[in-house]
């Protein structure tokens, strides 16, 4: 993109909103970001001055419209990631599905030449084949490995596809499990640091793929200044274990990992039992039927068509694991 650009970006505070934000400022575009009163600028320290900030939410058409008053492109970063099963339901709905139809609306009043929508590749459904690779044709079918959070963002991109039916200028990108550098107790971060701090005392039987937080913000500009008009991408890195992944972080984390295997059945009696005990204290289980579920199946993601038609690149996770192992030395 050689010329400058004003953006406007939802989610810009969080794990990639901000790594979105910091490069497209370090390239010289005018961003706009959307913030809660709440949020953290922490991801965003060193430039939160060069940022113009519209205060609100994606609830907030208001402050959407402001946000988007003579502005070229967005980046709809702005979701709830959550696995708490039925009781967060609403809040996925609300957030993931409304949130997204308020943005791709006021897109379109403001005529804005482009939106990127931040998807996942959960909205491309489940698969437990390991050589029957899920991308971006695939077509979405019920399954009881469809979280909710799943089922949200299917629907955050029918309205996206309902906005390109109406003339909006729409991409959407498919990261696959972000990683990579961020707050600590946030995101896959935790991850890392239960490592590093032998507190995952089992190690899941299923695998997933990962991709670097960096890759996938690279990838989200490349669909800006390449991406066809509703079209998707799967930014996915690497098709991996739970083993090979644990085994790579505690390696980069100079730590054991962890080596005792558990079924899906012994897992989601577990998850039952604390969530039951979540409902009684009133707070979130570390362990859910959802997550129990997810942690036991195994699913494969291809992305040949970002890496032909965007030219993305995703770099080995080692060199991954190691940039969080930085990361959490750092703030140690």
């Amino acid at each position: 993109m050689t010329t400058s650009v004003n953006v406007f970006i939802t989610g810009a505070t969080g794990f990639l909103g901000s790594a979105i934000t910091r490069m497209m400022v370090a390239a010289g575009h005018s961003v706009r970001a959307l913030r809660r009163p709440t949020s953290n600028l922490d991801l965003l320290s060193g430039i939160e001055d060069q940022l113009d900030w519209i205060e609100g939410n994606i609830l907030d058409v208001e402050a959407l419209a402001e946000g988007m008053q003579g502005i070229q492109a967005v980046f709809h970063c702005a979701a709830y990631v959550g696995f708490e099963g039925k009781s967060a339901e609403a809040k996925l709905n609300l957030i993931n599905v409304q949130g997204t139809a308020n943005v791709v609306n006021v897109a379109m009043d403001c005529n804005v030449d482009r939106v990127v929508h931040i998807s996942s590749i959960a909205a491309l459904g489940r698969s437990e084949s390991t050589t029957d690779c899920l991308d971006e044709s695939s077509e979405w079918t019920e399954s009881s490995l469809n979280t909710a959070y799943a089922i949200t963002k299917h629907q955050a991109e029918l309205e996206v596809y309902r906005g390109v039916a109406e003339g909006l200028d729409a991409v959407i990108v498919n990261p696959s499990l972000i990683m990579g550098p961020g707050r600590k107790g946030e995101n896959t971060m935790q991850i890392a640091e239960q490592v590093q701090d032998g507190k995952l005392p089992v190690l899941p039987s299923g695998g997933t793929n990962v991709v670097d937080v960096e890759d996938v913000a690279a990838g989200a500009v490349l669909a800006l200044e390449k991406g066809r008009v509703g079209e998707r991408y799967v930014l996915s890195g690497h098709n991996l274990s739970w083993a090979t992944i644990l085994q790579t972080l505690a390696d980069a984390l100079g730590v054991e990992p962890p080596r005792r295997q558990v079924s899906r059945r012994v897992l989601m009696i577990v998850a039952t039992a604390l969530e039951v005990i979540g409902t009684i204290t009133r707070k979130n289980p570390l362990l859910t039927r959802e997550t129990a579920r997810l942690s036991t199946s195994v699913s494969c993601y291809r992305n040949n068509k970002a890496l032909e038609e965007l030219g993305c690149h995703f770099r080995p996770f080692n060199e991954t694991a190691q940039r969080i192992a930085s990361s959490l030395d750092a703030h140690a």
